[in-house]
């Protein structure tokens, strides 16, 4: 269980804005382009462990503060689909 852990994790932390609009529409999670570029800088600015629950709510309060709350909310969905 471990190694996909650490796949997912490497997965999110190197994700593009193209890869995050293909996940975000096979998931039905609507995010914009321009969304796609600003929650890629967010998440690339500190590495993160989406199954660490602490590490994830910080990521997704950043995003938050960058984006709005329901684009947050969205992003953590997508999370929990990936894991």
């Amino acid at each position: 269980m471990k190694i996909v852990q650490q796949i997912v994790n490497k997965k999110v932390n190197n994700i593009t804005p193209k890869e995050l609009l293909k996940y975000s529409k096979q998931y039905n999670i609507p995010i914009t382009d321009q969304q796609a570029h600003t929650l890629v800088s967010v998440i690339r600015q500190q590495p993160v462990n989406i199954y660490n629950l602490e590490e994830r709510r910080n990521l997704i309060k950043q995003i938050a503060q960058v984006t709005d709350r329901e684009t947050a909310r969205r992003v953590n969905e997508l999370f929990q689909q990936l894991m």
